[in-house]
């Protein structure tokens, strides 16, 4: 009888805990192969760098500068991810993206970032092993990221979405894509 009732409990514990952790080296090959893709598609949306653009003004910190992500811990990696992907669609979604551009290209575009920042909300939200010890930690990597993203809105305005503020842009999201592999990166360890 306590054989019986020690098995009912040891298989009610394995049930109740979480199958596996997050496979972070899974999640830095998908988003890899999804940053490459969307980096292909970037280059196919506009072309060449317009030499006429060469001389535009765009003073803007760097991305890894204002989240300063070294001192990042896993889930502030993640949010960090999951922000600049989100942010990133919000800027390709505007009304005044430059019509000159490849329509399918940037359709092609906000398409896999629509599916990829969906992908990552299931893959974060179901492996998430414990809450983050600090909340307020990634709410404040959250709000670094947006902060980030309104400057570059700024500027597009100011520049009243003109080719060469678009295409600086675009070559500014080539830099993010490029920090998000490095930021997928330090999830595997």
């Amino acid at each position: 009888m306590t054989n019986l009732t020690l098995s009912h409990i040891c298989l009610m514990l394995l049930f109740s805990t979480k199958i596996s952790p997050l496979d972070y080296n899974m999640l830095y090959f998908q988003q890899n192969k999804v940053n490459q893709a969307s980096l292909q598609l970037l280059e196919k949306m506009g072309g060449q760098f317009p030499l006429q653009c060469l001389n535009e003004n765009s003073n803007f910190m760097s991305l890894q500068n204002v989240l300063n992500y070294r001192k990042f811990q896993k889930e502030n990696t993640m949010v960090a991810i999951q922000e600049i992907l989100q942010q990133i669609f919000n800027i390709f979604s505007k009304s005044h993206i430059q019509t000159a551009w490849n329509r399918s290209s940037i359709s092609a575009f906000q398409n896999g970032l629509h599916k990829q920042i969906e992908k990552l909300k299931t893959w974060f939200e179901g492996g998430k092993e414990m809450e983050a010890t600090y909340p307020q930690n990634e709410d404040l990597t959250r709000l670094k990221v947006k902060k980030y993203f309104h400057v570059i809105d700024n500027f597009l305005q100011e520049k009243q979405y003109s080719l060469c503020a678009w295409e600086i842009i675009r070559e500014k999201m080539r830099r993010c894509f490029l920090f998000i592999d490095q930021l997928t990166k330090r999830l595997q360890n």
